[in-house]
Parts: structure tokens; sequence; C-alpha cells
């Protein structure tokens, strides 16, 4: 588990699934600049019994956190080749209409199931 989570976490509260990025973030133009590698080691997707973080970006970071209660839905969209690899965007919509969108995350539907398996 990632430290941001770690640190994080409130009494009670226990991991339920993380995900990372997908190992295809390394096929793309920023990887030049090392910039995929970066993403992936300090990225963190983790389900909670009673919440769900995202935290991306090392110096310049972006961290959601919103209660089981808050999601409406979690929402998966993949390609074909992210069929074929197991990536995907992973959507979440909040109860005010907010929405979150990450994407080549790693076996989605696993996160998408064990958040479905908590909200019950």
């Amino acid at each position: 588990m990632g430290k941001y989570v770690n640190s994080t976490l409130i009494s009670s509260e226990t991991v339920i699934q993380e995900a990372k990025y997908h190992w295809f973030i390394f096929f793309s133009l920023r990887m030049v600049l090392l910039l995929p590698v970066i993403d992936y080691l300090t990225s963190e997707f983790v389900v909670t019994n009673k919440r769900v973080v995202m935290k991306t970006g090392l110096i310049q970071r972006k961290i959601f956190e919103m209660n089981i209660a808050k999601i409406e839905s979690v929402n998966v969209l993949q390609s074909i080749i992210g069929r074929l690899f197991n990536y995907g965007t992973v959507v979440i919509i909040g109860t005010g209409g907010s929405r979150e969108m990450y994407y080549k995350i790693s076996r989605p539907l696993d996160f998408k199931s064990a958040f479905q398996k908590v909200q019950n």
C-alpha cells in the first residue's frame, strides 16, 4: 500500500482494493522524460471500507478522496486494446454531480467490483 493512503487511514478503516497505473503508460512520448516512471511510482488508487482515495503526482499532487456514501457510481471505460491488456479509465461520479476520471488504470473492473462490494 502507498505511503499517502497508509498515513491517512482512519480508525477501523481497511484497504479492500489497490490499483496502479497499467504498464501501458510507458508507451508514450512522455517516456523520453521518464515521466511515466514517476507517475507509476507515486500514484495510489485505493478502495477502503469507508472511502475511495486517488492520489497522483510527486511535486504537483492531485488527491481525490470521497466517502463511499457520497459516491453515486464508479464507471469503467475500456477500448479494445484496453480490454486486451486489462486497463481502462475509471470514472467516479459523486452525489453532487462531481466527476473524476483516472486514465490507464490497471485492472479497472476489479477496482469497480471492490467498490460495489463495499457499497452493499
